[in-house]
């Protein structure tokens, strides 16, 4: 396999045929290069400037997201300019933060994550008039106040899901993440798969009523229970309860989900699910009339699973012999 050999801070490396400086790095553990609006899987837009490196004999640092190596090249990603550049970034995003400190709608913000990483205290720089929060959707929180315009639900949106309902409006200052036409997010054609919200690195976007702010007891993973196509999943659950559902990467789905898969689990929690096997009493006969759940007893008994699978397995036998 051909590989391309650079240096990075005194490393030798060797990059893959179509692999850019960052990706090389983070393969041969080498991950301490700052990244937001980098995300694995989707194409790479460079624009949040977090992940500059100095390459010798240039003028100018490169972002190494979208970076490719050549033959020979060498590569400083701590050196006193790339690093004075990558904390500046930082600090600059952080200033536009709600009292420019952490993000106060995930505990995971990657943004909190890099500046701690790279040791930075309070920004020197005053914080620019922000969008109105929006909680016009029934499953997603939007809270653009938070927002570093890393572009990483539009390419979500527009490049994953194929959906073109976020984007970008206006210009300087003034630009900001748009559903449609500046339409509130309940009011748009989002269809609520939540790639956007998966992908968001700051909280900016988050599931409804603040669930995303709950520590989970345990993490399940799963495959989603609705059609065939095999998507798997992991279930946030705390108390018995699941509080939220996060994309797994599998073959079928490479960390997407769609509606159902991402909010379609309060069923498991409906007083009216059946927990255990049923099994029509025998003097209950067949009719029209419509059950109601609540009255399942008049017509159904509980059974084993034991029993249950030999009563459809005697009954598809009977069909056969038939």
């Amino acid at each position: 396999m051909e590989t391309i050999s650079f240096e990075l801070n005194g490393q030798t490396l060797e990059a893959l045929v179509g692999e850019t400086i960052l990706q090389a790095a983070d393969r041969a553990g080498v991950a301490d290069i700052p990244r937001l609006c980098y995300k694995e899987g989707y194409r790479t837009d460079g624009n949040c400037r977090s992940c500059v490196v100095e390459i010798e004999g240039e003028r100018v640092l490169a972002p190494s997201c979208c970076r490719y190596p050549q033959q020979g090249m060498k590569v400083n990603s701590k050196s006193e300019r790339a690093v004075h550049s990558q904390k500046m970034v930082l600090e600059l995003l952080l200033a536009d933060m709600p009292e420019s400190g952490k993000s106060p709608y995930t505990p995971n913000s990657e943004l909190d994550e890099w500046v701690e990483k790279l040791g930075l205290s309070k920004p020197r720089f005053s914080r620019r008039v922000q969008p109105a929060f929006d909680n016009s959707h029934p499953a997603m929180s939007v809270n653009l106040d938070t927002c570093i315009q890393c572009t990483r639900c539009v390419r979500a949106c527009r490049e994953v899901q194929v959906n073109d309902v976020i984007g970008m409006a206006y210009r300087g200052s003034h630009a900001e993440i748009v559903f449609d036409f500046g339409d509130p997010m309940g009011d748009s054609t989002c269809v609520a798969c939540g790639e956007c919200v998966q992908a968001c690195p700051t909280g900016a976007l988050m599931p409804a009523n603040d669930v995303g702010l709950a520590a989970p007891d345990k993490k399940v993973e799963s495959v989603c229970p609705y059609c065939g196509v095999g998507c798997l999943l992991t279930y946030h659950v705390k108390e018995g309860k699941i509080l939220r559902v996060d994309g797994r990467e599998g073959p079928a789905n490479h960390e997407r989900l769609c509606v159902k898969g991402r909010y379609g689990f309060d069923y498991v929690h409906h007083p009216d699910r059946l927990t255990k096997p049923l099994i029509r009493r025998k003097d209950a006969p067949k009719t029209m009339e419509l059950l109601q759940p609540k009255d399942w007893q008049k017509v159904f008994r509980e059974a084993s699973w034991e029993e249950a699978l030999d009563f459809a397995a005697d009954g598809f036998s009977k069909i056969r012999d038939e």
